[in-house]
């Protein structure tokens, strides 16, 4: 009888002691990868509107058009990552990924010796979003199906949750240090960071053990995939516009207004972003992801709306905090609901659908935004942030009573 109660008490201190290894070994080397290579997304989204309107003298479209294309090329390659990810494993996609990127840099850099012709400057800052585009989304995708095929399924809401803080962490930190070299030192030197960014993610990651990828299993075409996790989908797409429209545009609203502080609405953004995560990270277990994202938009509308109508640059930081706080949960709340209905072998596919709509939001947005700046002002941006979470709070409950 003492042998019967002892033995598991054993079994479990071993799991939790591998656990912690697993962890350790493998989870942190690929957040860690992954918020490198979202900085470099930050360091770009804080230096490019302002180098395009004040070095190269284009307006706010350009602006627009040019942050966007990198999201628009994650998302018309996301299929691509999707199967290359099953077919050649997670390793391969992250590396070429991660590749990608440091050419990205690279190009960054040659714009920024070209600010003496701006349409040249353009011209490679176009080129080099677009292969920053599709250098995210193969490593996102890679690290996303990595981490999950490493520490198992049971797992797979908690590297979705340590991804996503590692990829908005980088942003919200990127974004204001990138302004800060800029103005220390000039554009060449945030261009050069993301560079050297991409070397330390290919060097954390080097080691991870392999994924074998199962090429002979028969594939589901990707457009049945999306419209396996289409509402979900939507749903995030809607819900990513507030960010979007925080990313391209809270710089150029704080300097329209005269307003001190630009860099703190990032960092609040990002912040509690990266708090909510960490102190609510089961919540989507534990009371349900419709539930949990229902809430989330709702906050996010409030942050939104309190800036479009804000009269101080701290009003507008404090809508920040709040649409970091509203968006926080959203991706693992509506994520690990997207890849429970495919299998395991299309994991990889179905992680790149579903991302590919966060893609899409983010393209579509920088556009839009620039044209309601143009018509409108930029306060009125974050008017359409604001009916965008509104419109994903709509989906998701037309998803759920059609489900009744």
């Amino acid at each position: 009888m003492t042998q019967k109660k002892t033995k598991p008490v054993t079994t479990s201190g071993k799991e939790i002691i591998q656990t912690q290894r697993s962890l350790t070994n493998i989870l942190y080397p690929l957040i860690f990868s992954v918020f490198a290579v979202y900085l470099t997304m930050g360091i770009s989204l804080g230096v490019l509107p302002g180098f395009i309107k004040n070095d190269l003298q284009f307006g706010n479209l350009a602006i627009g058009i040019t942050i966007g294309l990198q999201s628009l090329a994650a998302l018309l390659t996301r299929a691509y990552a999707g199967k290359i990810t099953d077919t050649l494993g997670a390793k391969v996609s992250n590396h070429r990924g991660v590749f990608l990127i440091f050419m990205a840099g690279l190009l960054y850099i040659s714009a920024g010796f070209s600010v003496g012709f701006p349409m040249l400057a353009l011209g490679l800052l176009i080129i080099s979003r677009i292969i920053h585009g599709i250098g995210e989304s193969m490593l996102v995708t890679g690290a996303l199906t990595w981490g999950i095929g490493l520490l198992g399924v049971q797992n797979s809401g908690k590297v979705m949750t340590w991804n996503g803080i590692a990829m908005y962490a980088g942003i919200a930190l990127g974004a204001p240090l990138s302004i800060w070299l800029k103005d220390q030192s000039g554009i060449i030197f945030p261009f050069a960071l993301i560079t050297l960014l991409s070397i330390v993610s290919l060097l954390l990651t080097g080691k991870l053990a392999v994924i074998s990828a199962d090429a002979s299993h028969i594939r589901i075409p990707f457009y049945k995939v999306v419209g396996k996790v289409l509402n979900q989908g939507l749903a995030l797409a809607f819900s990513s516009m507030g960010f979007a429209c925080i990313a391209s545009f809270i710089a150029l609203l704080f300097a329209d207004k005269n307003w001190s502080g630009a860099s703190l609405g990032f960092l609040c953004f990002g912040g509690f972003y990266i708090a909510t995560r960490l102190f609510f990270a089961s919540y989507p277990d534990k009371f349900g992801g419709y539930k949990v994202a229902m809430v989330s938009f709702a906050v996010e509308i409030i942050g939104q709306l309190l800036i479009g109508f804000s009269t101080s640059g701290w009003m507008a930081i404090a809508g920040c905090a709040l649409t970091g706080i509203g968006f926080s949960l959203v991706f693992p709340a509506l994520g690990v609901l997207a890849i429970k209905k495919v299998q395991p072998q299309m994991r990889g596919t179905a992680l790149g659908a579903y991302s590919a709509f966060f893609d899409l939001s983010l393209g579509v947005a920088g556009p839009v935004a620039g044209l309601i700046a143009g018509w409108f002002n930029y306060q009125s941006i974050y008017i359409f942030g604001a009916i965008s979470a509104l419109s994903a709070i709509l989906i998701l409950f037309k998803d759920k009573s059609s489900r009744r």
